[in-house]
């Protein structure tokens, strides 16, 4: 029972891994050494940018520590902050009344209009010449209340009155002709 034996091959396959190591490492370094250096550089001169970044942006952000130097600063900013909503509160406040008092306007336009209708129904005369009548009132005076639509031009149609493109007649060569009537032609 030998026990140098399986102890004495074990440095011997360690030298073997060690040797293999440096030979595959130093033909590494020996075909790509000067990549590999170039690399490292970049690497290097990229996280130092990086960090430099850092340190400034932490340093122009306000946070906690800056936040507690300038605390008039920061009443300033939350003052005009909470003036600018408000006002943008009351400007949608003022909208929504105009919009509530148009609403009612319209409906009390409504309701004379109905109301008219029903007596004229009663007195056995025709509503719809009243309710036309009405309706040009209401447009008249929302019209003037808003803007004034622009009045179309007047436009000359692209073809004549009488062009009909079923009929062939007035214009180009095109033409529509009805299938013929049967079935498929048999040549015989």
């Amino acid at each position: 029972m030998d026990r140098g034996g399986p102890e004495a091959a074990r440095p011997a396959l360690e030298q073997e891994g060690i040797q293999f190591l440096q030979r595959s490492v130093g033909s590494l370094l020996a075909s790509y050494g000067w990549f590999l250096l170039f690399a490292c550089v970049a690497v290097y001169l990229l996280v130092q940018r990086l960090a430099e970044k850092r340190r400034v942006r932490r340093r122009d952000r306000p946070d906690a520590a800056g936040a507690s130097l300038e605390p008039d600063m920061v009443v300033k900013q939350q003052e005009a902050l909470a003036a600018a909503r408000f006002r943008m509160q009351e400007e949608l406040n003022a909208q929504a009344e105009k919009y509530k008092e148009k609403q009612q306007q319209l409906e009390e336009e409504k309701r004379k209009q109905k109301i008219a209708m029903w007596e004229s129904m009663q007195e056995g005369k025709s509503y719809k010449g009243n309710l036309k009548l009405n309706q040009q009132e209401v447009e008249s005076d929302a019209s003037a209340s808003s803007t004034v639509p622009k009045p179309k031009p007047n436009k000359k149609p692209l073809r004549g009155g009488s062009y009909n493109p079923l009929s062939g007649e007035g214009g180009g060569t095109c033409a529509w002709r009805p299938g013929r009537r049967g079935g498929p032609s048999s040549g015989g």
